[in-house]
């Protein structure tokens, strides 16, 4: 908040300037030292902005009167003929840009004037809401309802568990018990303006509208995706991409039958999925585009795992049916292997034939898109401020960050307050996806803004909030928090954590299968997916053949999943990647250990797993033979140390001979637990007497990994 005389010196204008404009919007405001709120900030700015721009725009009037004058001048003093349609043309131009910024310029003053005030996104304290922290203990919740702990332990005395009030309750079980006090139970962070990734908004049915369905299209390089893109936008924008591949992401709106329809257009199934794995859920609809003259290829396989992964309804596209050689059958029978049964032949998936060159069949599949629209009945709440995902960004040398983002709920307007990612700022400009200038933007609309203070990530989510205060403290709050989680990865499913998972409500494990060949492959699969524990069951959302790579941990990461890897061994870049994305590679060469591990995993009866560490080698110096001990070996510690009762390997040329365990170790004449680097002593190796002068004897053992 400041005065108006504050906002007229940081506006470089007279007060009265300042208070003849607050007249006009209707800001009550009668002298210098009145306050005006962030609100009527937001406003007045708007207001001068569109002042400035009209005054730019005669300035650039007149100076085009100066610059025709001078021309007649030259044209009777050197008597050079000008040909006048072209100067004609480029007037009219001219006069038409000038006519449109006007009109923008006019719409930006009339909203500016009635701005209509919307739904906050700010939580909202309410008594019949109870929060949920991770772990809570039942003295806490009892506190939260104002119950005596007591009342809450007989209760649960009564449905047979066993507890004290410093038992931490599960999010279910507390679920249950606030509703015998007419009460809501929600997780503290969906309550957390904060954290709003996962802040939940809460919309009155009467205040939902239809909008328009979000899709994106997915398929192998060639197969036609852009081409499909271009056919759908009637413009040519596949010839000036490189090598027909997809150089950025970006959004744009069709209408079809009088329905808007949007489509996210994505360079792959790479940036699809990760923006998944930042929890950004953008599409509603997935499209996938198949060459019939082709088939299925490996990249489609992989489509369909993302598509499948992402849980949105899937429509196939059979492109190139004019093509000789097109055999959309084959194409048909291919992906029914894969789970996508056509509707013609009893199953869920819609199939379109098209040729996006020729434009065949496309207004068909328009009308698909809208048909599952209509069944699904998307709807969002335009009166309530915006939130949505981040396409794409990039930074501008002259207006700095500009950033495409896709509104997923409420209303994206000039001026407004926003927070995107870690990033915050106050709405400067808005463009929708023909690169027009508006004032506003609903649900399901693709628009460039600028105003942001930083470069936000694709996948990023942002909302509005009513003042720039307001931003400015919860963008600087998630700032330092990212600082703080930026040495401590975020931990994805690991099989010590699925009973806790399970106990939290969930009903399938997410696995992806990797294996050596296709017999082991459908096995495990097979195997898996027969597991049921308590109503849980395996979900495979990707079995194939061949090494572990990056596309894999990344779907992993996105859809919560554990890769379990059978007589396969990933390298080190990829573990380290898998370790990075916090993602769990579980690997086996026999088939009945994955599926115990899996049950027991699922039953919370884990067995404990363990680590190899190293404790120390010593080098064989000497070797002393005695009948009723067997071989002593003189040896001289170069490493660490080497322990009594250890495990232990004797490596001969770098290559392991025998892998055992420590039966004595002695100083002189003493038995001792351990000797020291740098230090002599005899090692005797349980059921091994086989060694020589030059081995080396390495000490280890196995510990516990914490859980």
């Amino acid at each position: 908040m400041m005065t108006v005389m504050e906002y007229a010196e940081d506006m470089n204008k007279k007060i009265e300037e300042i208070l003849n404009a607050c007249k006009s919007l209707n800001i009550n405001v009668s002298n210098d030292s009145n306050l005006l709120s962030d609100e009527d900030i937001t406003i007045l700015d708007g207001y001068f902005a569109s002042d400035t721009q009209e005054n730019d725009e005669n300035y650039d009037e007149y100076i085009d009167e100066e610059i025709d004058e001078i021309v007649e001048d030259i044209k009777d003093t050197k008597k050079i003929d000008v040909d006048n349609s072209i100067s004609k043309q480029k007037l009219k131009k001219k006069n038409d840009a000038n006519k449109i910024k006007k009109d923008f310029a006019q719409k930006k003053k009339e909203m500016y004037k009635n701005k209509k005030k919307l739904i906050s996104n700010a939580p909202t304290n309410n008594s019949n809401v109870v929060l949920y922290t991770e772990n809570m203990s039942i003295g806490a919740l009892a506190n939260e309802l104002g119950v005596p702990a007591a009342e809450i332990v007989k209760k649960l005395f009564s449905q047979g568990l066993m507890v004290t009030i410093n038992t931490p309750i599960s999010y279910e079980n507390a679920e249950i018990l606030v509703l015998d006090y007419d009460k809501e139970l929600k997780r503290k962070e969906s309550a957390d303006v904060t954290n709003f990734e996962q802040f939940e908004i809460v919309d009155l049915e009467k205040d939902l509208v239809k909008r328009p369905p979000v899709v994106t299209i997915m398929g192998h390089v060639d197969h036609g995706k852009t081409t499909l893109l271009d056919t759908i936008r009637k413009s040519d924008v596949a010839s000036t991409e490189a090598g027909g591949i997809t150089q950025a992401i970006s959004a744009y709106q069709v209408k079809h039958n009088n329905e808007i329809i949007t489509f996210i257009d994505t360079p792959g199934h790479a940036a699809f999925t990760e923006m998944r794995a930042r929890g950004a859920s953008i599409t509603d609809i997935v499209i996938i585009i198949v060459a019939a003259d082709d088939g299925v290829m490996p990249q489609t396989r992989e489509v369909v795992d993302h598509a499948k992964a992402a849980n949105v309804p899937i429509i196939v596209a059979i492109n190139k049916i004019d093509k000789p050689g097109a055999n959309p059958e084959k194409i048909m029978t291919e992906l029914s292997e894969l789970g996508l049964t056509p509707e013609e032949w009893g199953g869920e998936t819609l199939y379109n034939k098209i040729s996006a060159k020729e434009g065949i069949g496309i207004n068909e599949l328009l009308d698909n898109i809208l048909l599952i629209a209509e069944l699904k009945d998307y709807k969002a709440n335009p009166n309530r401020y915006a939130v949505g995902t981040v396409i794409e960004s990039r930074l501008d040398k002259h207006l700095g960050p500009i950033v495409t983002v896709l509104i997923q709920n409420g209303t994206l307007r000039i001026g407004d307050a926003i927070v995107v990612g870690n990033a915050y700022g106050k709405i400067r400009t808005l463009k929708n996806s023909n690169n027009e200038d508006i004032t506003s933007a609903l649900p399901s609309q693709p628009v460039e803004i600028t105003g942001i203070n930083e470069v936000p990530i694709a996948g990023d989510k942002f909302m509005a909030f009513e003042s720039e205060k307001q931003a400015r403290t919860i963008g600087e709050e998630r700032k330092m928090q990212a600082k703080l989680k930026e040495n401590t990865n975020k931990t994805a499913l690991t099989l010590d954590a699925l009973f806790s998972k399970i106990q939290e409500g969930a009903k399938e494990i997410n696995v992806i299968i990797k294996t050596d060949v296709n017999g082991s492959s459908e096995a495990v699969k097979n195997s898996l997916e027969k597991i049921e524990v308590e109503g849980v069951k395996v979900n495979v959302i990707r079995s194939s053949v061949g090494a572990i790579t990056e596309g894999d941990i990344v779907l992993a990461k996105a859809s919560d999943a554990i890769i379990i890897g059978f007589n396969v061994r990933p390298n080190n870049s990829i573990k380290d990647y898998a370790e990075e994305q916090g993602v769990e590679i579980r690997l086996y060469d026999i088939i009945y250990k994955v599926v115990e591990d899996m049950e027991s995993a699922m039953k919370g009866l884990l067995d404990p797993e363990y680590e190899e560490k190293i404790l120390g080698s010593a080098e064989i110096r000497q070797l002393f033979k005695f009948s009723k001990v067997g071989t002593i070996a003189g040896s001289y510690v170069v490493d660490g140390i080497i322990k009594r009762d250890s495990k232990a390997r004797v490596i001969r040329d770098g290559i392991v001979i025998y892998d055992g365990n420590i039966g004595s170790v002695q100083r002189e004449k003493d038995s001792v637990k351990e000797v020291k680097k740098g230090l002599e002593c005899g090692i005797t190796i349980e059921n091994f007497n086989d060694i020589k002068v030059g081995d080396i004897i390495e000490s280890y053992e196995m510990v516990e990994k914490e859980r």
